[in-house]
């Protein structure tokens, strides 16, 4: 329940995550057909690419929160992506899509997706206890779900009544709503600093210590590397699925403009779908089964939904699966997974979080999506492919049910006068 006191601090946060993914969410079926104009076949390179862009991108964001207040460095990344939204508007414009452009435009907005949202959550961790994150997460992620919602209706809208190009001006515009809300957020939080954690909220003093040296140390806590394990994990699971619808709307749907189609029915699915969970069960699942289950129930069922594709391949069957994977992360997974981080230090928050978020992330699809290929050209199937994934996902499960547990312990010592509920 969101307190009086909470209310306007709540309300800015999801007009930022609105605006966020209402930006990105326009220009995702743009991404994925871009993806497939350069092949399924080569779906690898592309995520490879965009690994390489991650670790270009880390060592220059460490050098700007190092040398920055937050308000400055979320300003300066926000910036660089509108910049870079209006330098794509223009090269469509005035030469087209080609393969090289093609390419240059799905690794881009997969780096922007990870960092931007990454660059959210370390915020709203910081902004908000780990008591109160579990009370108002949920509405701040659906927040992110209206716009994830609105973003593809407009996006259906604009392509059929004007020239693509133009989307990416809608999304710049979105971007711009979203820096606003930012600014809102650090003068109510630094205005009354009594909303969720004790110590005073001081952007200057977040990012003083250096980069790599934060990294370091992260990276030595046992609860840290399991939370790079569970994203591991999930990113080999979204990266075969993405691969198998990948293969199989190429072989089956041949129009660009059919294919556009199909991407935006399954956002709208997957959002519609998310937001109602998000304002009635996400915070319910979380206080009444605890953030265990929460983190090992979307796991086990898609370990489940690979075994129905192994046995009856089809891209019906694979759409459904991937709505089932996007739904209960959007509603269970990533507000479970951002509670995880309000028990570590500040530096875990941002700097070792946003390496997790970017580098790890992308690592693993990387790495996914190159076994993918080898499996391809050794002769395995879509179908042994998927059965290959169960148990993947049933040790992302358990991953996922032991991280629940340990945060469960370590905010018993952060705060032992909380009433907690976990199961």
């Amino acid at each position: 329940m969101i307190r009086p006191s909470e209310r306007k601090l709540v309300f800015w946060s999801f007009i930022y995550f609105f605006c966020l993914l209402s930006g990105y969410f326009i220009l995702r079926p743009l991404r994925d057909e871009m993806g497939i104009i350069n092949g399924a076949n080569k779906m690898q390179w592309l995520f490879t690419g965009t690994f390489i862009t991650m670790l270009l991108i880390v060592p220059l964001f460490g050098y700007i929160t190092k040398k920055y207040t937050i308000s400055k460095m979320l300003v300066i990344s926000y910036v660089f992506f509108i910049l870079h939204i209006l330098l794509f508007y223009f090269l469509f414009k005035s030469a087209g899509t080609s393969k090289l452009l093609a390419i240059s435009f799905f690794i881009w907005l997969s780096v922007f997706n990870l960092f931007v949202v990454s660059l959210f959550w370390s915020f709203m961790v910081d902004v908000y206890s780990s008591e109160s994150s579990k009370r108002v997460f949920g509405i701040i992620a659906a927040g992110g779900s209206t716009g994830a919602l609105v973003g593809p209706i407009i996006s259906s809208v604009m392509a059929t009544s004007l020239s693509v190009e133009n989307l990416l001006l809608v999304a710049a515009a979105f971007l711009v709503i979203a820096l606003m809300a930012i600014k809102k957020i650090i003068v109510i939080k630094r205005n009354k600093p009594d909303f969720g954690h004790t110590q005073s909220f001081d952007p200057k003093n977040l990012f003083e210590h250096k980069f790599w040296l934060d990294l370091k140390k992260g990276l030595s806590s046992k609860y840290i590397l399991k939370i790079i394990l569970f994203i591991i994990l999930y990113t080999s699971i979204s990266t075969i699925l993405y691969f198998e619808q990948a293969h199989s709307i190429e072989n089956t749907i041949k129009k660009s403009s059919e294919r556009l189609l199909y991407f935006s029915r399954i956002d709208l699915i997957t959002n519609g779908m998310t937001i109602t969970g998000q304002f009635l069960c996400t915070n319910r699942i979380i206080k009444k089964y605890g953030l265990s289950m929460a983190l090992a129930s979307i796991p086990f069922l898609v370990g489940l939904g690979f075994m129905v594709i192994s046995f009856k391949l089809s891209l019906t069957f694979i759409a459904v699966l991937i709505i089932i994977h996007r739904v209960g992360n959007f509603s269970l997974l990533r507000p479970s997974r951002e509670i995880l981080f309000t028990v570590c230090s500040k530096e875990e928050k941002y700097r070792v979080k946003n390496f997790i978020d970017t580098v790890v992330y992308r690592g693993g699809d990387a790495l996914t999506g190159w076994i993918f290929a080898m499996f391809l050209s050794l002769g395995f199937g879509l179908s042994v492919i998927a059965i290959l994934a169960v148990p993947v996902a049933l040790l992302w499960s358990f991953t996922g049910h032991r991280l629940g547990k340990e945060q469960m312990t370590k905010e018993k010592k952060l705060h032992p006068n909380t009433i907690h509920h976990e199961k």
